[in-house]
């Protein structure tokens, strides 16, 4: 049977994660995502998709280990041109991860420190382009703090913290999507990680995959105040203006993630401006998409509330597909794992359709 693009073709049993489009869930190991994000930090899910389980009570488990970046994967990076993209200087330094004292640890504990070294490579890559010092990790924080302070060189808000690390928590995992499917294929060859690590960053760089919701902060910087909201939106509903962050091609319902980012950003009401216009704007955005719209059923995307966040603690616009990439490379490590726990080559067949002499 022929399906362009392998669409609707299962080519893998998994225990990982589960998404059911039709009535908007989404699973980790069988538990519903919304009832980890709020008992568990991303450390202890990334753990939890690693392993099958969470860390014993006795057992300290960080990802702090791996933040040390090895001399040469720091040589590395410091001689990329300032305008090498980030997606692809991300490429070059997880791809150098060939040494013997990774290689020779087991494939959970080089996910783990991958896993932690992709944002200490992604911040050190961004202060070398644009002049800035390096801000080397900081041990008492957390994954996500020390994401954000690496970055900028402030100690980020406990607001900026939670909004940031709950977005990372709900795209570490999101089934077989194409950067996903690119790192079983690889590590089904019997390749190593970091080869499949490269290959899933490599799909994720493309448009298709891993585009940035910078329209969304378009939208809502054009919008700017509450009070905007309806005559804007109207307008562009009028003239036939697609309205960015809402529809998505899997989930026929509310897509599980934005309803766990808009209540967070609900929780946080009063903390911060760009969170309450957001949650404002969805609001007015919804109601007006089923006057103009009925029966369409286009929901809010994981991508308005993504902006929203990116916005919120000013993340510029070239961190947006990095930084899913970030939370990612947990959902990537662990399906290349469970591939080799039961391997079978990918090996697809091809119908010629071209020309004979």
């Amino acid at each position: 049977m022929f399906q362009k693009g392998l669409k609707d073709v299962v080519a893998v049993h998994t225990k990982i994660a589960s998404v059911e489009g039709d009535i908007g869930e989404l699973r980790y190991r069988g538990v519903l995502v919304g009832e980890l994000i709020n008992e568990h930090s991303f450390e202890e899910i990334a753990y939890f998709l690693w392993n099958g389980k969470f860390p014993d009570e006795n057992e300290s488990f960080t990802l702090q280990d791996g933040r040390d970046l090895p001399p040469h994967v720091k040589k590395i990076i410091d001689a990329l041109p300032p305008e090498t993209p980030l997606m692809d200087a991300m490429r070059t330094a997880i791809s150098a991860y060939v040494h013997e004292s990774f290689t020779n640890q087991s494939i959970e504990q080089q996910a783990l420190h991958l896993t932690a070294a992709l944002p200490v490579i992604i911040a050190r890559h961004y202060r070398n382009a644009n002049g800035l010092l390096i801000i080397e990790p900081d041990p008492a924080l957390s994954h996500t703090a020390n994401y954000l302070w690496m970055l900028t060189g402030t100690k980020p808000s406990d607001v900026h913290v939670e909004s940031l690390e709950t977005y990372l928590k709900l795209t570490m995992e999101h089934g077989m999507n194409a950067s996903t499917f690119a790192a079983r294929v690889t590590i089904s060859t019997e390749s190593d990680l970091t080869a499949a690590v490269t290959s899933a960053l490599g799909t994720m760089k493309g448009p298709l995959h891993g585009g940035a919701p910078s329209a969304v902060i378009e939208l809502l910087e054009e919008i700017g105040t509450i009070e905007n909201i309806r005559p804007i939106i109207e307008q562009k509903l009028q003239t036939g203006e697609r309205i960015m962050g809402f529809g998505h091609r899997i989930y026929k319902t509310e897509d599980p993630r934005s309803i766990i980012l808009r209540d967070k950003c609900e929780n946080l009401s009063g903390k911060d401006g760009w969170l309450d216009l957001a949650t404002a704007a969805e609001k007015e955005i919804i109601a007006l998409l089923e006057t103009y719209k009925p029966g369409r059923k286009l929901y809010t995307n994981v991508e308005y509330y993504a902006a929203a966040i990116m916005r919120a603690i000013n993340m510029p616009p070239e961190l947006f597909t990095p930084t899913f990439s970030a939370a990612r490379m947990v959902g990537w490590t662990a399906h290349a794992i469970e591939q080799l726990s039961d391997n079978t080559i990918f090996r697809p067949q091809s119908v010629y359709i071209g020309k004979k002499s």
